[in-house]
């Protein structure tokens, strides 16, 4: 078979970090003879060069490439495209690694789509990614219609062909962005880009020693006279006007302004920040018209008037007031209805951990902002107010341990709530998000673990977010699991903080199972029904797996119960014939279909004598019932001791 795909992995002093990206890479649901990766080693001094060679004399899909030592990620890229046999590339960073399906997703969806080139979801472990440009699929991306330009980093799918042809490579040496000047011409020179944003393709790591490249600290002169080439690729491939200048706009945003806001700026040493902010500012006086900070919101376009500006003070004077600036989001409601969780929430901006106010009468920010910082913020909350209605509110869930991330359907009704005698207002989002266990995770279910919910905002000149909580202790609803796309789904609050998370498949003790007791079945000759504490939307089908000196399976339904607290109804007609007299422990799986079915236990026994069905309790649940309540007096009774002994040493 022919090679689909090459994966180029450059290889620098990862140790043990690497290994996750093999995992991933040899892990790929792709057949092994459709892909191969090449790792170019460039001069690694730890174990990692005997490591590689090992891995490839016993795997065939893998190749090593040793060279010297060239500085940056560039030169080891470029070796591997000249070496590699797919028909598509695709970079790999050593620290980072791959979902499973990464590979064969994003080929067949470039196939389908005739894409030069295919950007897959991320999901950021400890780092930034984009989250806008991965909302929904886009099959045919460009520069004008999506926000490509938010995603600069090379782990990307190229077709080989295309490189090729336009002669595209990577900028080699001791340098920082060569990846911002690789994609920026890719995009601009791609006949079709496609974004694939309903499986997580690409997990970028932060390391635990933080000694990831991009995180080390950059010498600003260097920093941005490397900036400046992938401008000057802009404005090879652009025409001056809107394009041009929204396409500067990410630079100036991410690069810039974004480094001279809040606590970002305010973390770093006196001296750096003057040497940083000198940069920054000779940067936009020589290459960005005044198109380019008009399209920022209000905030960002503070930071670079006074950037463009030269007034440092008011930098600092205008971040020192951000950093107190903060996202609150509260849950108000989470119940189930028709098999989906409804979620209800209001969130607000903070400042000092009090409620944000702002100016009870607002003014649209039309001319260039001011250039004293305390006026700066008048004019920014006064056009917080006036754009009020176009703020907007997402929740997200975060699997907790890959950190895939979802949006789920919202709506939201936007609340101006007057404060200090009228003078001053807060601005209060309140939102229903509707969590569907069977669509979750981007039309699908969601796998198996732990998600929180976080809520962004958009207001003003910020986006932010935080964890859906705490929900006030007194005030927290406890819904029901539900059961949904084969899913057992748990909503839960963190301890000890209080915070909103899903739990997917994996509950044992807190489903509430052990409300399922003899007392609660009824039989109807070989028939049994008993309420189970499941919210599901409809019929579903599970089965009941009956266990004694063997194993019988049963098929049964779940049905919603008529006095919705009790959950649902548990149904199943009793193989009487097969099932040989004794007791019969009983477990029920929710996927009654799948490979591996995940069993729960219930609680009880069936005791079957002829045609005669009864149920007791399981064996050891009222033993272990009776301990439980022992264990419970008597260290009350020890307390209680303790305590009194105390107050006599009191006297």
């Amino acid at each position: 078979m022919p090679v689909k795909v090459s994966v180029v992995v450059p290889v620098y002093n990862p140790g043990v970090y690497i290994e996750d990206c093999i995992a991933s890479l040899k892990r790929q649901s792709l057949p092994p003879d459709e892909y191969e990766v090449i790792f170019v080693d460039d001069g690694s001094t730890d174990g990692t060069p005997g490591r590689l060679d090992e891995l490839a004399a016993e795997d065939s899909r893998v190749r090593v490439i040793h060279q010297e030592n060239s500085g940056w990620s560039g030169k080891p890229r470029n070796v591997g495209i000249e070496a590699a046999r797919g028909e598509f590339v695709m970079f790999v960073d050593n620290d980072d690694y791959l979902g499973d399906e990464a590979l064969e997703r994003m080929y067949d969806y470039g196939v389908a789509n005739g894409a030069d080139v295919i950007v897959g979801k991320m999901a950021g472990k400890g780092r930034p990614v984009p989250v806008e440009l991965f909302r929904r699929n886009r099959p045919k991306a460009t520069v004008e219609n999506a926000p490509l330009i938010d995603s600069l980093t090379p782990h990307k799918m190229f077709r080989r062909a295309f490189l090729d042809d336009i002669g595209l490579r990577f900028p080699e040496g001791r340098r920082r962005l060569e990846d911002h000047v690789f994609i920026a011409e890719a995009y601009l020179r791609a006949e079709n880009v496609s974004v694939l944003s309903d499986y997580v393709c690409y997990y970028h790591v932060r390391r635990d020693d933080a000694s990831n490249a991009g995180f080390q600290q950059f010498e600003p002169a260097g920093y941005f006279k490397n900036l400046r080439e992938a401008l000057d690729v802009v404005e090879t491939y652009t025409k001056p006007g809107d394009l041009r200048d929204r396409l500067f706009r990410r630079w100036l945003r991410n690069e810039m302004v974004e480094r001279m806001r809040g606590r970002r700026l305010l973390g770093l040493p006196e001296d750096y920040r003057r040497a940083l902010f000198a940069e920054i500012h000779s940067t936009v006086v020589d290459r960005f018209g005044p198109g380019v900070a008009a399209g920022l919101p209000p905030t960002q376009r503070v930071v670079a008037a006074l950037i463009t500006a030269d007034r440092y003070d008011d930098i600092v004077a205008f971040a020192e007031w951000e950093a107190g600036i903060a996202l609150k989001a509260v849950p108000e409601g989470v119940e189930w209805q028709d098999g989906v969780l409804e979620v209800s929430l209001s969130a607000e901006f903070t400042s000092g951990g009090e409620p944000m106010r702002f100016p009870a009468q607002g003014a649209l920010a039309k001319d260039a902002p001011p250039l004293d910082a305390a006026e700066a913020i008048a004019w920014v909350c006064a056009d917080s107010v006036a754009r009020f209605e176009q703020a907007a509110g997402d929740l997200l869930l975060r699997e907790r341990t890959s950190s895939a991330q979802h949006f789920q359907p919202v709506r939201v009704v936007r609340e101006t709530v007057p404060d200090q005698g009228g003078d001053r207002v807060r601005l209060v989002l309140r939102a229903t998000a509707s969590v569907d266990p069977a669509t979750a995770a981007g039309g699908v279910a969601p796998d198996d673990g732990l998600w929180d919910a976080f809520v962004r905002v958009r207001l003003g000149g910020w986006t932010k977010e935080c964890r859906l909580g705490p929900a006030p202790a007194e005030n927290r609803p406890r819904p029901q699991a539900g059961l949904a796309g084969g899913r057992v789904v748990l909503p839960y609050w963190t301890h000890p903080h209080g915070n909103f998370a899903l739990d997917v498949d994996r509950a044992t003790k807190r489903l509430g199972l052990d409300r399922v007791t003899p007392g609660t079945v009824a039989v109807d000759g070989a028939r049994i029904s008993t309420a189970v504490p499941f919210q599901v939307a409809g019929e579903t089908k599970v089965v009941l797996r009956l266990g004694a000196a063997e194993i019988v399976d049963v098929p049964g339904t779940l049905s919603p119960a008529a006095d919705e607290r009790l959950g649902s109804v548990l149904e199943a007609d009793l193989p009487l014939a097969e099932l040989s007299g004794g007791r019969w422990r009983v477990a029920l799986s929710p996927v009654p279909n799948a490979a591996e079915p995940r069993f729960l236990v219930l609680p009880l026994a069936l005791r079957v004598s002829g045609d005669t069905v009864r149920p007791v309790a399981a064996p050891g649940h009222g033993g272990a019932q009776r301990l439980a309540r022992k264990v419970k007096r008597t260290l009350g009774r020890v307390l209680r001791g303790a305590a009194h002994r105390v107050r006599n040493r009191g006297k």
